[in-house]
C-alpha cells in the first residue's frame, strides 16, 4: 500500500496506482497547473466518491510501503495524463480504465 497526503488529508492507494499517479501529478505541478483529482471511496468510508483540488502551492507527500519501484506502464500514464488535462480532472483508474477504489482515507487535524 501507499499513501498520498495532501493538505491534511491522507488517502491510501495500491503502490502501483500511486506510483503512476505520482508521475502524472508531478508533471502537472511542474507546469504550475492546478487540477481536480477524484477516486472511488472504499466501503469503510461510505462507498462514495471523493475529490480534491490539487494546487502547486500546497505540499504533497507520497509514502510507499517497501522499496521496490513498480513497472511503469506508459499507456496507463498517457491515459491518466489525458484525464488530468480534461475538464473532469484526473479520475483515478487502473491500467484497464476501471475506477480504482481507494483504501482508508483520513484527515489530520
Amino acid at each position: 500500500m501507499a499513501t498520498l497526503t495532501y493538505d491534511g488529508t491522507a488517502v491510501e492507494f495500491d503502490s502501483r496506482v500511486l506510483t503512476h499517479l505520482q508521475i502524472v501529478i508531478v508533471n502537472k505541478l511542474r507546469r504550475h497547473d492546478g487540477f481536480l483529482m477524484s477516486w472511488k471511496d472504499s466501503v469503510d468510508v461510505g462507498d462514495g466518491r471523493s475529490a480534491i483540488w490539487i494546487d502547486p502551492s500546497i505540499p504533497l507527500y507520497f509514502r510507499f510501503d517497501g522499496s521496490r519501484v513498480p513497472r511503469i506502464d506508459e499507456g496507463w500514464l498517457e491515459r491518466l495524463g489525458e484525464s488530468a488535462n480534461s475538464s473532469t480532472g484526473l479520475i483515478v483508474t487502473d491500467e484497464h480504465g476501471a475506477l480504482v477504489t481507494a483504501g482508508r482515507s483520513f484527515r489530520w487535524n
